[in-house]
């Protein structure tokens, strides 16, 4: 039985199809006041939008500040602003509900930005999924990319070019504004790299499987709680085996992230004696002064204390 947010999607699609047969013509993809139109899924691909376009982009996220982006519901405005925009910024796989109004309403003005760079299988087996390869059939790959920032500069990087090709006019400005964020994130790469490259432990805790790409970057081991959803439920044998693990390990922390319920986390640290922190998974901000960078850097703060770093 179709779960009542896709029956939403569904209909919302079929009511934009529908009008949209009436009217003929898709938009021009521009605003009135001459800004291009860019509708991204949630918040890191937002924050690439907003700094690459600058001015010259009138930028929407889906997902709205506070929301769970794993569970956006789409109503008929926005399904409307997919295909009535210039270019729509998403990753495959992430909202299935976005998925499919991209699939029918923004067919070739669409990126996704798992597209471009090397994805994680989701499970546990070391799988690397190549651009253009099918998702890996025991279990999709992990969408959580903007969380290494060199994988996060080629998504920059190629939008960018979309940008460019949207809106030629402006492509110089396009690209000069991607180079300067490109540069950012290879300074953010440093960051980590040091920091966390004098640490006593290398395995950290988390009760949302938001971090194997990050993880893997580094040289570190993520021991996660639940999967790459934060809605899945662990098993009770599983939560034995993150147990022993944080044990074994003598880990101090145990890792929750900000838009979801602590309470798993917490049995798991009152089991092993460990305290709790937050590592943010970045898919949604929660104070209205942060960024990604912010962000990034009280991550690499949280793990720096939790894994008795030196730097």
């Amino acid at each position: 039985m179709m779960q009542p947010r896709r029956l939403l999607a569904a209909a919302a699609i079929a009511l934009l199809a529908g009008t949209g047969a009436a009217c003929g013509d898709k938009a021009s993809g521009f605003a009135a006041d001459g800004r291009l139109d860019v509708v991204t899924a949630f918040y890191p691909l937002r924050f690439l939008g907003e700094r690459i376009g600058g001015d010259a982009v009138a930028v929407t996220e889906l997902t709205k500040p506070g929301a769970e982006p794993h569970d956006v519901e789409l109503y008929p405005r926005q399904v409307g602003e997919i295909s009535d925009a210039g270019l729509v910024v998403y990753l495959k796989g992430f909202q299935p509900a976005v998925d499919q109004a991209v699939a029918q309403e923004a067919a070739g003005r669409a990126l996704d930005a798992g597209s471009v760079v090397e994805l994680l299988a989701a499970d546990a087996h070391e799988h690397e999924h190549q651009p253009g390869e099918e998702e890996h059939a025991g279990g999709g790959t992990d969408p959580h990319v903007w969380l290494d920032p060199l994988r996060f500069a080629t998504v920059a990087d190629r939008l960018s070019e979309r940008l460019a090709q949207a809106d030629p006019a402006r492509a110089d400005a396009y690209r000069s504004r991607a180079a300067a964020l490109h540069a950012q994130l290879d300074g953010l790469d440093s960051e980590f790299a040091a920091r966390l490259g004098t640490c006593a432990r290398r395995e950290f805790v988390t009760s949302h499987t938001a971090f194997r790409y990050l993880a893997d970057r580094y040289g570190l081991t993520e021991v996660g709680i639940t999967g790459v959803s934060p809605d899945s439920e662990p098993s009770p044998r599983h939560l034995a085996h993150v147990a022993e693990e944080a044990r074994a390990t003598g880990a101090t922390t145990i890792f929750f992230e900000t838009l979801v319920s602590p309470k798993v986390a917490d049995t798991i640290a009152r089991e092993v004696g460990a305290r709790t922190a937050v590592l943010d998974p970045l898919e949604g901000l929660t104070e209205p002064d942060a960024d990604y960078f912010s962000v990034m850097r009280n991550n690499l703060t949280a793990l720096t204390a939790a894994l008795g770093c030196t730097s």
